[in-house]
C-alpha cells in the first residue's frame, strides 16, 4: 500500500515538473503581451508605463522586430518588468473596448490600407500611418514617445530607459 502511494506521488511530481517548465520557461522567454482589453484592467489594478507596438502583416521591419529585437532577454526583461506592452495590428477589424469607448475599423472595403481608429489616435505621423510604429505612455497614460522606425535591441532600450 505505502509502495503504491510513493509510486503514484513519483509519478505525480514527474507529471506536475513537465507541466510547469514549459509555462516557466515560456514566461521567462517571452513578451507579456496584451490587448487594448487587458490593458485597461491592468492599469486599474497597477499602473504603470506603456508601451505599444503598432504593426501590420505586411511590414518586413515589424516581421525583423518579432525576430531580432523582440527575442533579445534584456528587452523581454525590461517590457515585462516595466511597461505593459501591448501589441496592435493597425489594419484589424476588430472592435476594441477602451475606457468605455469602442474603436473600429471604419476603413475597411474603403482604402486598401484601412488603418483602424486607435491607430488613428495613437500612431500617425502627419497623417500618415508608417509601420513600424512604437509608442511610449507613462503611467496615466499621456504619449511620451513616438518612434515611426524599426528599432534595433540597444536603439529601443536607450528609448524605454
Amino acid at each position: 500500500m505505502i509502495q503504491k502511494l510513493f509510486v503514484f506521488i513519483g509519478y505525480f511530481l514527474v507529471v506536475l515538473f513537465y507541466l510547469c517548465t514549459p509555462l516557466q520557461a515560456q514566461e521567462k522567454n517571452e513578451i507579456h503581451w496584451l490587448t487594448f482589453e487587458q490593458l485597461e484592467d491592468s492599469l486599474a489594478v497597477k499602473p504603470k508605463k506603456v508601451f505599444i507596438d503598432f504593426y501590420t502583416d505586411w511590414c518586413t521591419y515589424c516581421r525583423k522586430m518579432d525576430k531580432v529585437v523582440f527575442t533579445k532577454p534584456v528587452v523581454i526583461e525590461v517590457l515585462n518588468d516595466q511597461y505593459y506592452a501591448v501589441r496592435f495590428d493597425a489594419e484589424t477589424d476588430t472592435n476594441v473596448t477602451f475606457s468605455g469607448q469602442t474603436f473600429i475599423n471604419n476603413q475597411v472595403g474603403k482604402s486598401r490600407s484601412p488603418i483602424h481608429q486607435i491607430a488613428q489616435l495613437l500612431a500617425l505621423r502627419e497623417g500618415q500611418f508608417a509601420p513600424p510604429t512604437l509608442v511610449i505612455l507613462d503611467e496615466t497614460f499621456k504619449v511620451t514617445a513616438r518612434y515611426f522606425e524599426y528599432m534595433d535591441s540597444e536603439k529601443l532600450l536607450t528609448a524605454l530607459e
